[in-house]
C-alpha cells in the first residue's frame, strides 16, 4: 500500500504519521504568559535533537477550537518553557491537560498539579513529573499555517532522586516513562531488551568465528 502525501488531506497525513512513527515520548509542556498565567499541555510531536547545544524540538499545532494554542503563544511571547516528562503515575493528569478547556478554566487546577519554581526560566515545573527540562526558545519555524516547530535549548535539568546514578550518569531500570501510540493508545516501558552496540573489530571477529 502506498500513499501520495501531496494528495492527502493534512488530517489523513497526521493519522498515518502519528500512528506509524511510534512510540513517541510525551512532553507535558508548562509555560507562563507575560501576564503570569500558567499553562500545561501535552505534545507527542517531541524529542531530543542534540547535545551540543542541548536541543529539544516541539511540534505545536492549533487548538481543537481553532487558533494558536496557549502554549504556542506563551513560548513565542516569552521564549521560555519547561518539558515535564510523563511516567505512569502522571498519565491521567497529562490526559486531563489535553482537554480543550475554555480560557477561564485552568487545566492545572483540574488535574491537581502542584507547580514548583524553575531555576533558569519563569515557567514553572510540575512537581510530580520525574524529569524537568528547563528550555529557552532558540528558533521557531512555521512550515504551515497550522504548525509551529520550536527548537529549545535545555538550560537546566531536574531529575527525581534514584533515577540517575550520580557517578556513572546511567539511568536506573526503574525509570519508566510512557510513550504515545495512536488514537487513545499509550505504551508502558517495562518490557525491555538489550542489544549491546558492537565495534567494527568485534563484528569482524564474530564474522570470522561464524
Amino acid at each position: 500500500m502506498d500513499f501520495d502525501f501531496q494528495a492527502l488531506a493534512p488530517r489523513d497525513r497526521y493519522k498515518l504519521l502519528g500512528g506509524l512513527v511510534i512510540p513517541r515520548p510525551i512532553a507535558l509542556v508548562t509555560s507562563r504568559s507575560p501576564e503570569g498565567h500558567d499553562n500545561a499541555a501535552p505534545f507527542s510531536f517531541f524529542n531530543v535533537m542534540a547535545e551540543e547545544p542541548p536541543l529539544v524540538v516541539l511540534g505545536l499545532g492549533v487548538a481543537a477550537s481553532g487558533g494558536v494554542k496557549d502554549t504556542t503563544n506563551n513560548i513565542l511571547e516569552t521564549g521560555e518553557f519547561v518539558v515535564n516528562l510523563v511516567d505512569e503515575p502522571l498519565a491521567e493528569a497529562m490526559n486531563l491537560c489535553a482537554v480543550d478547556f475554555p480560557p477561564e478554566i485552568s487545566e492545572i487546577e483540574i488535574a491537581a498539579l502542584e507547580l514548583l519554581p524553575s531555576e533558569r526560566v519563569r515557567a514553572a515545573r510540575i512537581a510530580r513529573a520525574p524529569v524537568h527540562l528547563e528550555c529557552r526558545r532558540m528558533m521557531t519555524l512555521q512550515p504551515g499555517r497550522e504548525r509551529y516547530i520550536v527548537l529549545g535549548e535545555v538550560l537546566w535539568l531536574h531529575v527525581r532522586e534514584g533515577i540517575v546514578d550520580p557517578d556513572s550518569l546511567r539511568i536506573a531500570p526503574g525509570y519508566a516513562p510512557i510513550g504515545r501510540l495512536f488514537g487513545g493508545g499509550y505504551v508502558r516501558s517495562h518490557d525491555r531488551f538489550e542489544l549491546p552496540r558492537q565495534t567494527f573489530a568485534e563484528w569482524r571477529a564474530r564474522q570470522a568465528k561464524s
